[in-house]
């Protein structure tokens, strides 16, 4: 990770006293496109702004901080180090729905409530989801060789109305991608740690993904990684899966057993797989999973799109009124990887 300057920490609150009770600490593009937005939720909560300018100041006010996608990854080490200091600190809120890195355990373990913007990037993801399963069934890679040869090739499809799709978590990523598995005409099953009733599809619990692998056609990984979760796909799961059934994963390399995975796409267990995260990142050259026929590689970035800084900053706003008003916080931890609600 390459940084330049320093961080600036410059409180925004002339007319205020010189210690306050609250501050906020935010990035200076939250401050910048939301500062309006900030105030009319916490008018009494001066805010303290991080940027690349100046020198570090005080902080002995700050008891919240908005970890926004503006400052990830290159300004990250920078910004959380900041956070470190602020001794006050009360309520962390990161932009990100992944919280298993051991700094937010940390931030639990110390005491100090953790929420996240769950949800912001589930459209783009799903989005994503559909074209590498669209991409499998139409043999796309197939396609693209025929193009860069010049061959006339017509091939068959691979209908997805019918087909089964698991979807393993079923948070709002998880559900979205399951809304839309309905749509296309698919079979959908979702797993969770405990059924609602509410689902838009069936849905089982995540004891009980071990004996539906065998009658998947495709499976989504969309859990969070805890030790409940973490080398769920091993090698026992890839051999019970069809041999032409598809692998998915969107959530954290750790949810596999990527050894094991790289023999089920090699030895033929499973069909293919489909890959936006890993065990290491970046994917290391030299790796087998670059550059074998039946697997997908993109680079932790299926949920990229400019309406993500936006939509995770307005579910922050809504936390920041909803914390200065004594109410339930949305999509807050209770330990890495466990939501409250």
């Amino acid at each position: 990770m390459t940084v330049t300057g320093t961080i600036a920490v410059s409180r925004l609150a002339s007319r205020m006293p010189a210690r306050m009770k609250e501050a906020l600490l935010v990035s200076d593009a939250v401050e910048r496109r939301f500062a309006a937005r900030l105030e009319q939720a916490a008018p009494e909560m001066p805010r303290v702004v991080v940027s690349l300018d100046g020198h570090a100041g005080a902080l002995e006010d700050v008891t919240v901080a908005y970890f926004s996608g503006d400052v990830f990854p290159d300004r990250t080490v920078d910004f959380l180090r900041t956070v470190i200091r602020a001794k006050r600190l009360r309520w962390f809120h990161s932009f990100s729905a992944g919280v298993d890195s051991p700094f937010f355990q940390g931030l639990l373990e110390r005491g100090i409530r953790l929420s996240t913007s769950s949800g912001a990037m589930a459209a783009p993801i799903a989005h994503t989801v559909f074209l590498y399963i669209l991409a499998f069934s139409r043999d796309l890679r197939g396609w693209f060789s025929d193009q860069h040869e010049q061959v006339w090739a017509p091939r068959e499809v691979r209908d997805l109305q019918g087909r089964r799709l698991g979807v393993f978590g079923l948070g709002p990523i998880g559900l979205e991608i399951a809304r839309l598995g309905r749509a296309f005409g698919m079979d959908v099953v979702g797993f969770r740690r405990n059924p609602r009733g509410d689902e838009p599809c069936e849905t089982r619990t995540s004891g009980e993904l071990a004996a539906a692998l065998g009658s998947l056609d495709y499976l989504v990984l969309a859990a969070p990684l805890s030790d409940e979760t973490r080398c769920v796909i091993d090698a026992a799961a890839l051999r019970a899966m069809k041999s032409d059934a598809v692998l998915v994963n969107i959530a954290r390399g750790e949810l596999v057993e990527q050894t094991s995975l790289v023999e089920a796409l090699t030895q033929g267990w499973i069909g293919g797989a489909a890959l936006d995260v890993f065990e290491q990142e970046p994917l290391p050259e030299g790796n087998p999973l670059w550059n074998l026929p039946n697997v997908i590689v993109t680079p932790h970035s299926s949920g990229n799109n400019p309406g993500n800084f936006f939509r995770a900053t307005e579910i922050f706003i809504d936390n920041l009124g909803r914390y200065v008003r004594g109410e339930p916080l949305r999509n807050e931890v209770t330990r890495a990887g466990e939501a409250i609600s």
